[in-house]
């Protein structure tokens, strides 16, 4: 699992991303996506998801639905028009991010422990 630090900078683009894939989701599938998507190593607290999906929403990038679901209401997030504008740049931000990474620490690749 990686450092609180290190994932806050990560959380909007892994639920931009996930949320594009995905019609719509809710907080608890997103977390288990995305465990289930990096075999484990990359595990979201609801502490950092919840403020960082409230966060996008109110900057009108994410749209909620409430459904009843049982005799709980579950609060489904989807991507605004305005959110899916922005998936390819804060991907390709990250791929920037990722080889700038390489050529501070070597070429190659770390090993995946």
């Amino acid at each position: 699992m990686y450092s609180r630090e290190l994932l806050k900078g990560i959380l909007k683009p892994i639920i931009l991303k996930l949320l594009s894939e995905e019609e719509r989701m809710y907080g608890y599938e997103i977390v288990q996506k995305v465990k289930e998507k990096t075999e484990g190593r990359i595990l979201i607290k609801e502490g950092s998801l919840y403020p960082t999906l409230h966060a996008l929403t109110k900057e009108g990038f994410l749209t909620t639905e409430s459904v009843l679901v049982g005799n709980r209401t579950r609060k489904y997030y989807s991507l605004t028009q305005k959110g899916t504008g922005l998936v390819a740049p804060a991907m390709q931000e990250l791929s920037d991010f990722q080889s700038t990474l390489y050529l501070l620490f070597g070429k190659q690749k770390p090993a995946v422990s």
